[in-house]
């Protein structure tokens, strides 16, 4: 098996760049080409049918079968003459990743064995019936109750891969429940424009609507194609269950920004190329802080698009690498001891009439709109950082944050100290205080006696899982691997819930004889003292925040199968329903996908890492183990038993060494073997997610210990592993 290892390093070692083709244009030139967007309608619909349209993308409002079929016609004619003979429901069930089942244009014109056409009508675009129960449900379908139903999401453009058109859609049961991340996401989106808007028209009456947008920063990393072959645990897992450190790794901060190695240049281009046709606009890319740690990362865009196309771009990029002979590594912790991948997703708000309500203004009446939008969403964050936790927590994420990286235990918001002073200022006002910023973006709060205050954008603090940026929030805990969606309707949702409280708070006091200026600072100053807690400006990893926060009354819950709670929890439930994004039984569902999926996969890792202790570990640890018995045998009977023992001390040393490295591995192994029988013949869900926590992955580290230091005793000629410095410093 060694050779195994030995082949694949001289097989990586030898990889020369792919040559990727410029296409001789500018990304202008081509971008969109292979998206059904808004140009292209224009070529394919008419007029009538493309206000339709429009108005559904941009105002939400119900397409009508007769448009469908009209829509359909174009979207056929234009699928056709970009060469497609297929399309499919592109949708995204509770895996996670996205699913899509083909079906070809073709159709009898008048039955069997009459001539054949292309035919795609408005009734297949707006529904088909996939197999509903081939997908995670939390019980709300039976295997028996296959019937499930997608239809086509207009705000998110149909595009083309390979020879099929892929029409993005929602996805629901029977019975109307979202079976997918789609369809609630939606909902939040449409629950956040709206009660924003009606928070908006206190200041603007001529609002519209508000957008929710996202630009997300996606971390990966890359292995050699052949290194990862070798490596069982990173095929089956996607992450090293054993492995020492290498001597160097990340330390010399020697990776981050520095030059691209060639390979992985030619990989990131031709990503960007093809990104481009999608029109997906990648703006950035670059090496990150781990070896082999790479992120790239576009303009931001309304949220609903951008989720979809972080989903096809984590798409395009697993398909490219394997033609640089890559393979992509989206999980959150695959290498123990250096950094993990995360996707921060850098989230706002903005009205149709162009302003930025995360964005400080120049008037008083700006700003006080400003202050209005951030404080509420601290409260929303407040309120509600338990489910926040949960929405970005799974078994893969849990690793990552777990060692310090954006920690998951307890969400708290940065601000900065300009905006914290603000909001303490704002605390200790009067009513006749406002809030203005002059021509060199010096913030004035109030009367003389509230000093001026610099913005500054540039401030942050990276070990904060919720962070201010300037004009936005920068949600930093959510997974590499994850569908961005999870994150972005548990906080579209809650802020949405908070703006509609903080009007009825509002109404009330104008009904009470208040004006609505008076109103809104009496109602921001309550809110600050009572959200205070939420705020934190200093290191996010320290033990000593752990205390404060638990006194602070914050979550600090660590247990991933219990961190779910909070989705089925009184307050979430009653907040979902009131804005009509999940109801009860759907929460109740998608935490029995979370339990079971956690179950999967801690079951899984466990029966690799045993696999791998008693079939490569043990076996060449016994042979090298035998090896140094056999010298020592030799010794003795070559020298003097003085001299023997002298000679032989530190072979008997290491072959002790050994043998308790091994006695070790396996009887925690054993251990670990039986703790995951008892767990698997438990029915309750939750109880055998929460076993598999507290029961079997806790034998994880202990195991690895012992695997890893028998790596650095074991000859290197023998260990049949690829090891870190292999995976980590040959692209």
């Amino acid at each position: 098996m060694s050779s195994l290892r030995f082949n694949a390093v001289q097989e990586a070692s030898k990889r020369t760049p792919v040559e990727v083709i410029n296409p001789g244009k500018l990304p202008s030139e081509y971008f969109g080409k292979n998206v059904f967007n808004r140009a292209q309608m224009s070529k394919y619909l008419s007029k009538e049918t493309m206000d339709i349209v429009l108005a559904a993308i941009d105002m939400g409002t119900t397409l009508h079968r007769e448009i469908a079929d009209h829509v359909a016609a174009g979207m056929k004619m234009w699928a056709i003459e970009m060469v497609a003979t297929h399309y499919t429901h592109w949708f995204q069930p509770l895996t996670e990743g996205t699913a899509e089942k083909h079906d070809s244009f073709i159709d009898y014109l008048n039955g069997p064995d009459s001539k054949i056409i292309e035919r795609f009508s408005g009734k297949v675009l707006a529904q088909q019936e996939p197999d509903a129960s081939s997908f995670p449900s939390g019980g709300i379908r039976n295997t028996f109750e296959a019937r499930g139903y997608t239809a086509w999401d207009p705000s998110s453009p149909a595009f083309i891969m390979d020879d099929t058109i892929c029409i993005p859609t929602v996805f629901i049961s029977y019975t109307g429940e979202a079976l997918d991340y789609k369809t609630p996401l939606l909902k939040s989106l449409s629950a956040v424009d709206k009660a924003s808007v009606d928070v908006c028209r206190f200041f603007y009456p001529e609002v519209k609507k508000v957008y929710s947008y996202l630009g997300w920063e996606q971390e990966y990393f890359l292995v050699d194609s052949a290194l990862y072959a070798a490596r069982p645990d990173l095929s089956l897992t996607e992450r090293t269950l054993m492995g020492h450190d290498s001597a160097k790794n990340q330390q010399l901060e020697d990776h981050y920004f520095g030059a691209i190695p060639p390979r992985v240049a030619s990989f990131m281009k031709e990503v960007e190329l093809e990104a481009y046709k999608y029109g997906i606009p990648l703006k950035t890319r670059h090496n990150e802080v781990a070896p082999n740690q790479y992120e790239l990362a576009p303009i931001y865009g309304e949220t609903n698009l951008s989720v979809d196309q972080n989903l096809l771009v984590m798409s395009l990029m697993r398909k490219i690498a394997v033609k640089h002979n890559f393979k992509l590594l989206l999980h959150e912790k695959p290498f123990a001891g250096i950094n993990g991948s995360g996707k921060h997703c850098n989230w706002s708000l903005c009205t149709d009439t162009g302003i930025g309500l995360f964005t400080p203004g120049k008037t008083a009446h700006e700003n006080l709109l400003f202050v209005t939008f951030l404080v509420n969403t601290l409260m929303a964050v407040k309120k509600h950082d338990g489910l926040l936790k949960a929405s970005i927590m799974s078994a893969t994420n849990a690793h990552r944050l777990g060692a310090n990286e954006a920690p998951p235990a307890i969400i708290s918001v940065f601000l900065g100290k300009q905006i914290s002073a603000v909001l303490d200022k704002i605390e200790n006002s009067s009513d006749d205080d406002d809030i203005t910023v002059d021509e060199l973006k010096m913030m004035k709060l109030g009367v003389a006696h509230i000093p001026e205050v610099l913005i500054d954008n540039t401030d942050r603090n990276r070990t904060s899982p919720f962070a201010f940026t300037g004009n936005r929030f920068e949600f930093r805990a959510v997974g590499s691997s994850a569908n961005c969606s999870s994150a972005m309707i548990a906080l579209n949702s809650t802020v949405a819930a908070q703006l509609i409280s903080f009007k009825n708070d509002i109404d009330k006091k104008v009904s009470d004889g208040m004006k609505t200026e008076e109103a809104i600072f009496d109602t921001l100053r309550s809110y600050i003292r009572d959200s205070k807690s939420i705020r934190f400006e200093g290191n996010g990893y320290s033990n000593e925040w752990e205390i404060e926060a638990s006194e602070r009354g914050l979550n600090c819950e660590k247990n991933v199968p219990l961190i779910y709670d909070s989705y089925t929890s009184e307050e979430s439930v009653k907040m979902f329903e009131s804005i009509g994004v999940l109801n009860e039984t759907e929460l109740h569902a998608r935490n029995e996908v979370k339990w079971e999926t956690y179950t999967k996969k801690i079951q899984i890792e466990a029966r690799v890492l045993g696999d791998l202790c008693m079939n490569h570990i043990i076996p060449v640890a016994t042979e090298y183990q035998s090896m140094l018995l056999d010298n020592l045998y030799k010794m003795r009977m070559v020298f003097e038993k003085d001299k023997a023992e002298k000679l032989s001390k530190e072979d008997a040393a290491l072959i002790e060494e050994i043998g308790e490295h091994i006695s070790a591995i396996k009887l925690n192994v054993d251990n670990m073997v039986e703790a995951r029988k008892l767990a698997n013949k438990m029915e309750d869900t939750r109880e055998k997610a929460i076993t598999y926590h507290d029961k079997v992955e806790v034998y994880f580290n202990t195991i690895r210990y012992h695997v890893d230091k028998l790596e650095l005793i074991v000859d290197n000629r023998m260990w049949t592993l690829p090891k870190y410095r292999e995976l980590l410093f040959i692209s």
